[in-house]
């Protein structure tokens, strides 16, 4: 048996159930999934500002937090945390691990950055949605599959960073690793992204975004616990929670799971097979307990996805609140003014009524009309003074009307769009860097 546990489903998760789950999983690894497509392309950014980063910000935060805990317990820890820098965050983590006096080896891998081939060949891609020649390219990174980590989990490394790698990946290479199984077995990839899409997202599996009061009543949710899987040589598995975590883990929670971000169950393609998820079983084992079989898959595509970030300009923002009576029409109106002074200024101008239209995009009458509301203004522009002008309008509606605003505030973000091509499964070739530190405090 193999047993695997997810500490993390997304860049700014918290840290406490993963620490939680290597000091009690009794776990043979702990998987971080903490990348995203938008993600990588800020974390470009972030590099090319300074060569020394481009890895997660809350790299350090979390490699304090574990990495005594990952070691006394004899967990391997295997995380995308390196986002561009996978050799600047292995590199942070012999830093920590040399400060705290600790021994430990790590692996990067690399080979996920395509963005020299992207701007070479840039008139051979097509990219959905388009994109005009004439925007910049930022990064550009192909999803590596668990191919690329198997060597690095064979190099004995207590950590494992990589980049761009598909989310089931980082849970399927200690399987096959592990188990031995043949990366052209692809009856037996199926069944292991089966067990790694059902992983990736941590909390959501145990209840996290499942949980509707009153509709979906899920308890314990302040201190929700994370999933680990007890995974068998034929690739079946069993999910479950520490005990005495809150959260559930029930046959709703994996159903919802499984088809989450799945576009069609019968072909979810990812670098190591097409894998088939309408074959799969679930079957309750206790409480907080759930048999997962069957599953299957395909050969693998013969190219890999490649996500592209872009200079998308600026987005300049301005909000205020309205409150009493007639709230809402005295935010419509002063959205009208601020409409009109500058809505032959920017590309984009969007105008919500945040509680009454800014999540649907239009207007839902729920239990009368709201005695507050907040207006937001957002603008897109190519130019940073203009990004600001915004919320200085916004703010100038304080006392040119209407009446009663108040709580108003500016800001402005650069914005990097992204957009997604494919490319040749050859193009792309994986890498190992290993380091390590061998002595106590050396």
């Amino acid at each position: 048996m193999l047993k695997i546990g997810s500490g993390a489903g997304f860049s700014g998760d918290r840290i406490d159930p993963a620490i939680e789950l290597a000091e009690k999983g009794k776990l043979d690894y702990l998987v971080l999934e903490c990348l995203a497509e938008r993600t990588i392309a800020l974390a470009q950014k972030r590099k090319k500002a300074d060569t020394a980063f481009g890895y997660d910000p809350l790299l350090e935060k979390r490699i304090r937090s574990l990495l005594p805990t990952l070691l006394e317990n004899n967990v391997r820890l295997i995380t995308n945390m390196g986002a561009a820098n996978p050799v600047g965050g292995a590199k942070k983590i012999i830093e920590i691990a040399e400060e705290m006096g600790l021994r430990v080896k790590v692996a990067a891998v690399i080979g996920d950055d395509v963005l020299p081939y992207i701007l070479q060949n840039r008139e051979s891609f097509e990219f959905n949605p388009k994109l005009s020649e004439s925007v910049p390219i930022l990064s550009a990174n192909a999803y590596l599959g668990a191919s690329a980590i198997v060597p690095a989990i064979e190099t004995g490394a207590d950590v494992i960073i990589t980049g761009r790698v598909a989310d089931p990946s980082l849970f399927l290479a200690p399987m096959i690793h592990h188990f031995g199984w043949s990366t052209e077995d692809f009856n037996l990839m199926g069944k292991g992204t089966v067990i790694g899409h059902l992983l990736e997202c941590g909390g959501q599996l145990t209840g996290g975004f499942f949980a509707d009061p009153g509709k979906k009543d899920v308890s314990g949710l302040s201190h929700l616990g994370f999933p680990l899987a007890e995974v068998q040589p034929d690739g079946s598995a069993l999910l479950t929670k520490l005990p005495g975590t809150g959260g559930a883990l029930t046959l709703r929670t994996v159903k919802e799971q499984l088809l989450y971000e799945v576009m069609d169950p019968s072909s979810y393609v990812t670098p190591d097979v097409v894998a088939d998820f309408t074959t799969v079983s679930l079957k309750e084992d206790g409480d907080d307990r759930i048999l997962v079989t069957g599953g299957g898959g395909k050969e693998w595509p013969s190219e890999l996805k490649a996500s592209i970030g872009y200079d998308a300009g600026f987005i300049g923002e301005g909000e205020i609140t309205y409150a009493g009576e007639n709230a809402i029409g005295r935010a419509e109106l002063a959205g009208v003014i601020v409409q009109e002074r500058l809505q032959n200024h920017f590309e984009e101008i969007t105008v919500d009524y945040i509680g009454v239209t800014s999540a649907h995009r239009g207007s839902f009458a729920y239990k009368g009309r709201p005695y507050e509301v907040r207006l937001r203004v957002a603008g897109k522009t190519y130019e940073r003074e203009k990004a600001n002008w915004i919320g200085e309008e916004v703010e100038a509606l304080y006392t040119n009307g209407p009446a009663g605003g108040g709580g108003a505030r500016k800001y402005f973000n650069e914005v990097v769009g992204i957009v997604s091509t494919m490319v040749p499964r050859e193009s792309v070739k994986a890498e190992l860097k290993v380091m390590e530190v061998k002595t106590n405090g050396a």
